[in-house]
């Protein structure tokens, strides 16, 4: 018999040993490609995981040198073939080590000990049992008679319900078990994160005249094999869940399976229950806040074909199932689709990859899709379906009213709520509806000041100013530095130090303060923390056990609450003035999904956004709703700056905490970057980020353009290689992200 071999790739996320190693495969060891290995690696023969990533009959080695694997990891949850594969592509794509890319598609590393339950069934027919019963009965055997009579009822019944309501023991039940009467099995059981024991489906929605029009033809290209992505733009409230739940069905009845990537945990609940309503048990959904149990029976399930729908945020997206047919992408525009960590993979590239793995369709959605994407539709490479008009019968959008600061102030209001806002709360108040209030940042003050002297207290670990919060300590929102507020200035000495700026903490006071009586719901990263942080806050609120809702981004994202009818924009500015190229598209999306909460059933609704840029396109079109405009304005922006969509862009970022040694590298990589010469290659750089340093490690990037996407990977390629050959670039950490 002849040997086989395992390709492996070693649980180590380190440059060098990004390749694969080959071990002999024991003879009676079954492996797939996926499994999880023990190998001895090195002279020593240490023992280390591995990932086999594939399988052959032939050597091209010294087999005399070859080692055999040790054993198969039966605590590791198996990847499939496809996945490892998707793994192999991420690699290659965004610059990660391969184990990064595995670890990356494989959001359950290790098995986790499923509880069991035990049941009493039997499989006697009705006119049976009853003959034995009336036996048992007539010999006065009361123990049997009771379960007996408990399994005329139920054909099922659970052990401990058997031993402690009918006072049974395993005495007693085994001679029915001896008599082929009764069985006694153990099952395995599926943690449910939701923890509902039965779902009431509830029938379909039937869909709008535009609804059914979109419906219709993306099911009809579907089912002629067409997998073009599409995009669904519709205002918010438009019902594009309603679509998206008509195409899963579709999907499902031809026994494929659907996973439905939502950006926020914020959303899981609300998202999760609609669905459930629909299609029952064949729903489940992963998220960070699950426990490892929770998150290992979800994919077990998925991966024994126990359900058909996954939702959750990105992880969701390597549900193992054996016959993906569909990837729905909501609120596709959110960044949180962006990985933050190697690999810094976007979500809708990996899904319109995996979804030509399997023949699949790639749909996504949104009220305010990003400029790439709508670039895509323009450009032809995604079909784009507009749905202009409200769901609900009696919903239209709400109105929408500009507030400019700067006239707040030369009247001589000084508070945070401008005289339109404060008379428009008072009557939501009046008329018990309800109230969003946003602003896109967390804390008391955003920052603390010397008033003789100047200085920001910073962060002695990062590059930022320390946040003040409700207990009166100073945090750093990067690293989880706190400190007591200094009474006296560290700089100068002086006692008139003071916070500047506003924060959802300082807002909360303020709306106790000014409106007496009123009950808030405070909804940010502070508040939100527990595993049913979010889920809590959003229940509460649905339940109108509050007037105001008021928190961060995450309040405008989503959500549908019939009572409310209008929300109050802050500070618009926070998100404009940022460096990041995408500002405004951020600002627009904000503001425009942000007035999509008001007035989402019958009762009308209504924005304020209060600025000081009441002038700035982002700002001016949001108020109006206009997507198009919008993006027409920002495509000319981007064309002249040479800004993505129009070109390709990747930042190559390099840290270290010698920042000596980071400047020379950093340098040496842009020269030898430009030493090259590629034709209509961009190089920016080496500049500083605007955090320089995190948690005492500093930061460099360096930027290149393109108008070929490959033209940029291949830089990649070169780079990492050059850093490998010079000694102080084993010491830089690399990080890739196309932009």
């Amino acid at each position: 018999m002849s040997n086989q071999y395992a390709q492996v790739i070693l649980d180590i996320t380190h440059a060098s040993l990004d390749h694969t190693f080959t071990y002999r495969i024991p003879e009676g060891m079954q492996l797939d490609v996926g499994s999880m290995v023990i190998v001895p690696f090195g002279a020593s023969n240490r023992e280390l995981s591995a990932y086999v990533i594939g399988l052959t009959n032939t050597c091209s080695y010294d087999e005399s040198k070859v080692k055999s694997i040790l054993s198969k990891d039966s605590s590791a949850f198996n990847a499939q073939g496809q996945l490892v594969e998707l793994a192999a592509w991420m690699h290659r794509q965004y610059g990660a080590t391969m184990i990064q890319a595995l670890k990356t598609v494989m959001p359950v590393k290790k098995k986790v000990a499923q509880p069991k339950k035990r049941v009493i069934s039997t499989d006697l027919t009705n006119e049976e049992l009853l003959d034995i019963l009336e036996s048992c009965k007539h010999k006065k055997q009361h123990a049997r008679v009771r379960l007996l009579e408990a399994l005329v009822t139920d054909i099922e019944i659970p052990y401990e319900v058997a031993c402690d309501k009918l006072h049974l023991t395993m005495a007693s039940m085994r001679p029915m078990v001896e008599k082929g009467w009764i069985t006694i099995s153990e099952e395995r059981v599926y943690r449910n994160p939701l923890k509902i024991a039965q779902t009431l489906t509830v029938p379909r929605i039937a869909l709008n005249e535009w609804q059914e029009e979109i419906y219709s033809k993306i099911v009809t290209a579907y089912d002629q094999q067409d997998f073009t992505p599409c995009l669904i733009h519709g205002v918010t409230g438009s019902g594009k869940t309603e679509i998206y739940m008509e195409l899963i069905a579709h999907v499902v009845d031809y026994g494929r399976q659907a996973i439905v990537l939502i950006p926020e945990i914020a959303l899981t609940y609300q998202t999760v229950m609609r669905f459930y309503k629909r299609f029952g048990k064949q729903v489940s959904f992963i998220n960070s806040r699950l426990s490892p149990g929770e998150r290992y029976d979800q994919f077990l399930k998925a991966k024994e074909g126990k359900i058909n729908i996954m939702i959750g945020p990105r992880s969701a997206l390597f549900t193992p199932f054996a016959n993906l047919g569909l990837i729905i992408i909501d609120e596709e525009h959110e960044g949180a689709y962006k990985s933050e960590i190697t690999p810094r993979y976007h979500a809708k590239e990996v899904a319109i990859k995996r979804a030509s793995q399997n023949n699949a369709l790639v749909v996504l959605g949104s009220a305010t899709p990003s400029i790439d994407t709508y670039y895509q539709t323009q450009i032809g490479n995604f079909k784009l379906f507009p749905l202009k008009h409200r769901a609900k019968k009696d919903s239209v959008l709400p109105s929408v009213e500009v507030v400019d600061m700067r006239n707040e102030l030369t009247s001589g209001n000084r508070t945070m709520f401008s005289r339109s806002l404060h008379e428009k709360i008072l009557k939501r108040l009046e008329k018990k509806e309800q109230i969003i209030l946003f602003l896109n940042r967390r804390g008391y003050n955003h920052f603390i000041s010397c008033r003789s002297c100047g200085e920001a207290i910073k962060c002695p670990h990062c590059d930022v100013t320390l946040t003040v919060h409700q207990d009166k300590k100073l945090h750093c929102h990067y690293c989880g530095h706190s400190e007591p507020m200094p009474k006296l200035c560290p700089s100068c000495g002086s006692p008139y130090i003071a916070g500047f700026g506003s924060g959802t903490e300082k807002v909360e006071e303020q709306l106790y303060k000014v409106f007496p009586g009123i009950k808030v719901l405070r909804m940010d990263m502070d508040t939100t923390t527990g595993k049913e942080g979010h889920e809590k806050i959003i229940r509460a609120f649905a339940n109108k056990e509050a007037d105001v809702l008021l928190g961060t981004q995450m309040v405008v994202k989503g959500h549908d609450f019939s009572n409310v009818t209008l929300v109050g924009a802050l500070a618009a500015d926070v998100s404009l003035f940022s460096s990041d190229y995408k500002a405004a598209e951020r600002t627009f999306q904000l503001l425009t999904q942000a007035a999509g909460r008001a007035g989402r059933d019958y009762l009308p609704g209504e924005m304020v956004i209060q600025t000081y840029a009441p002038e700035n396109y982002s700002i001016d079109t949001a108020s109006r709703q206009d997507y198009e405009e919008f993006y027409e304005k920002e495509v000319i922006y981007r064309k002249m700056m040479g800004y993505p969509p129009v070109l390709s862009m990747v930042m190559i970022q390099l840290s270290s905490e010698n920042h000596k040694s980071l400047e020379e590298v950093s340098q040496k990589v842009a020269n030898k970057v430009k030493e090259l010469m590629v034709t209509g290659l961009w190089v920016l750089g080496p500049s500083e980020p605007p955090i320089a340093r995190i948690k005492d490690v500093f930061y460099k990037r360096i930027y290149l353009k393109h108008q070929d996407k490959e033209v940029l990977t291949e830089q990649i390629y070169k780079i990492d290689e050059y850093l490998k050959r010079i000694p102080e670039g084993r010491k830089i950490f690399v990080q890739y992200d196309y932009l």
